[in-house]
């Protein structure tokens, strides 16, 4: 569970929320017409704009904007030393006792190439092509989101231009022009708020997701090549920690002069 986009979600809306009803009740800002003219007018944009299989695998895409499911970089390196020692001491087709622990679907479709007897080039070719695809489905769900946002403010305007229509034809009762105003403004607001608060922010957290699980990836991806060469578990490890940035990596242990 990714508790910053949580918690940011929750305090932004407590924030609004509660700078609303500072000065007044929440009544008036609730209008689902123009509920419906912004975020339904948008979301019928973006089914008019992408075919509706990138529309449904975006929603599952966005989905790891809230679910964190990826291992860390510590752990896939102790767990890639651990199959090295297995390796090295009774060779890649013990690493078979290992699959069923292995809940990774990435990570087990390399391993299970690996005991097979695959080489290094045709594993490196497939999970690179792998990688390729994790990587444009999140840049689909990103444009998606992109393009809502942009879209979200848009529709705001159609529906304030909607609204000042409706109340220049009650100038006769001048009444109506405050509460006509305000209508029509609500809008624009409704747009600002889907755009800002909700589709940039989510595309942006989606981007830093993407950068994460290629690295992650990659990781595995340079670990199993390990692995098929035959590298032992400390040349493993070596390789594998060029990965993280030097300030996040374990110390080495000061050897005795």
């Amino acid at each position: 569970m990714d508790f910053a986009t949580i918690v940011g979600f929750i305090l932004g809306t407590a924030l609004l929320l509660g700078a609303i009803m500072i000065d007044g009740p929440l009544g008036p800002f609730i209008h689902i017409p123009s509920f419906c003219i912004t975020v339904g007018g948008a979301f019928t944009g973006i089914l008019i704009n992408f075919p509706i299989g990138n529309v449904l695998n975006a929603i599952a895409v966005i989905k790891q904007c809230f679910l964190v499911k990826l291992p860390t970089e510590g752990s896939v390196i102790e767990q890639f030393k651990e199959f090295a020692a297995t390796t090295r001491r009774d060779g890649l087709l013990a690493l078979e006792n290992d699959l069923e622990r292995v809940r990774d679907g990435f990570l087990k479709r390399g391993l299970e190439m690996a005991i097979s007897g695959s080489s290094r080039e045709d594993i490196t070719a497939i999970l690179e092509t792998e990688i390729a695809y994790i990587e444009h489905r999140h840049q689909s769900g990103k444009k998606l989101l992109d393009s809502m946002a942009a879209a979200a403010p848009a529709f705001g305007m159609i529906g304030t231009l909607i609204g000042l229509i409706q109340m220049l034809r009650t100038l006769d009762d001048p009444s109506k022009i405050g509460g006509g105003m305000a209508v029509a403004l609500l809008t624009t607001l409704y747009g600002a708020l889907v755009a800002n608060f909700v589709c940039i922010p989510l595309a942006g957290k989606l981007e830093i997701r993407s950068r994460e699980e290629v690295l992650i990836r990659e990781l595995m991806l340079s670990g199993l090549a390990c692995l098929v060469e035959g590298h032992p578990p400390r040349v493993v490890e070596e390789r594998l920690l060029a990965f993280i940035s030097p300030g996040r990596r374990p110390a080495a242990p000061t050897q005795a002069a």
